[in-house]
């Protein structure tokens, strides 16, 4: 026990060590929030265009565009995507690494939303753009005050998620040597050379914040059943 005491002390009080555990954290969060964001935002317009393509034929260009960017997005690696847009998009401008992870998760996190919210709203009857249509809705209106209330209500769990998936791949922004959770817990283990304390302790909070995520996620999908039955 009195080990125990005083590898916590020497990891996380000495030198004010913990310090990094919080710093790391937030930057965590912030990097996961605001890729969200983009995320969603982008994969909503992408997948707008992509169904649009599907159900009338209408912007065949654009869907070709999106699903070629769709493709590459989901079949290379997040790490590689996130060196890339570093080291050579951003290569010779002085920019934050903080935005440019956000950046990157974000475009990531658009492909696999974009195909969450098209797989949404392509599981919504065809007789509902036909229910519209006879109402006088144009496409567009149909699309949007129709279709889409619907597809995003289906969709939410999921999106929930993949929420908790992003999280925890930003756990590879270290690569561009920003001072993430993952980061702070190596750099306690350089400054100890314990590496057990530390890494187990970034882990246990990874877990922690997925649980609370993932407990979310099931009393909204609750909610959203009992909704359904009213």
């Amino acid at each position: 026990m009195d080990n125990l005491l005083h590898d916590l002390y020497r990891n996380f009080i000495e030198g004010n060590r913990y310090n990094y555990i919080l710093s790391g954290l937030g930057v965590t969060l912030k990097v996961t929030v605001f890729a969200l964001l983009i995320g969603v935002i982008m994969g909503f317009l992408i997948a707008v265009v992509r169904s649009t393509f599907e159900l009338n034929g209408q912007l065949k260009l654009l869907s070709l565009i999106c699903k070629i960017y769709v493709t590459i997005i989901r079949g290379t690696p997040v790490v590689v995507q996130l060196l890339i847009i570093y080291f050579c998009v951003f290569a010779a401008v002085d920019i934050s690494k903080t935005l440019v992870a956000i950046i990157a998760f974000g475009c990531n996190s658009a492909a696999y939303v974009s195909e969450i919210f098209r797989s949404g709203i392509l599981s919504i009857d065809k007789g509902q753009f036909e229910a519209g249509r006879s109402l006088g809705f144009s496409y567009r209106q149909t699309m949007f005050t129709i279709i889409m209330p619907q597809a995003i209500k289906n969709v939410i769990p999921t999106l929930g998620n993949e929420f908790i998936s992003l999280l925890k791949e930003t756990s590879v922004a270290g690569y561009i040597a920003l001072q993430d959770l993952t980061k702070a817990g190596d750099i306690i283990r350089s400054r100890t050379f314990d590496a057990f304390i530390p890494l187990f302790t970034v882990a246990a909070i990874y877990l922690i914040m997925v649980l609370i995520l993932t407990k979310m996620v099931a009393v909204l999908e609750r909610r959203l059943r009992v909704s359904e039955r009213r």
